[in-house]
């Protein structure tokens, strides 16, 4: 006699309310849920909003060095980073040489002239499943990606270190 035996994979699948749930047990200091190991990379990314970095500091220009602080904050939590810019923002930088290294170098994703880099960022976001790393609250945006409230990270940069707001429940737009 032959026993026949059925083999059965079991796959497990992430709805956004158990990510959202996971986004509340927060394990990586308050900015990322610990992600069961099937997610995929693409749940690690972080889109930036550059320019709105760039300006975080108080009482000056806008400045390249938070750019690489907040780049390599996100790095060290863990994160994939992805730096867009508005082309205005290398006008407006204290280090015009080194931030068109960065350009070239394709360190910073730069949004075309006389567009709308928030568009670009929300865009982003949403096609990637990513974060998103901004004190801006998109208000004139949220009928277009209502889900912004749940994606974004705010942050502060004090004496050059980067400071991640610590959420203890859901965020509310």
């Amino acid at each position: 006699m032959v026993e026949v035996v059925k083999v059965v994979e079991v796959v497990e699948v992430y709805t956004p309310d158990y990510l959202d749930y996971l986004d509340d047990l927060d394990d990586l200091g308050g900015i990322i849920p610990a992600l069961p190991p099937p997610m995929t990379k693409k749940s690690r990314i972080a889109i930036v909003d550059g320019s709105n970095v760039a300006h975080a500091t108080e009482g000056g220009e806008a400045r390249l060095a938070n750019l690489q602080l907040m780049r390599d904050k996100l790095v060290e939590k863990g994160l994939d980073p992805v730096l867009v810019v508005d082309a205005a923002l290398r006008h407006q930088i204290d280090d015009p040489a080194a931030y068109e290294k960065m350009v070239e170098d394709g360190e910073l994703k730069q949004a075309p002239a006389g567009t709308d880099a928030d568009y670009f960022i929300l865009s982003f976001a949403r096609e990637l499943g990513a974060r998103v790393v901004s004190n801006d609250r998109f208000r004139d945006r949220m009928p277009e990606f209502k889900d912004i409230g749940r994606r974004l990270i705010r942050y502060m940069i004090v004496e050059n270190e980067v400071v991640f707001e610590q959420r203890n429940g859901r965020r509310r737009g």
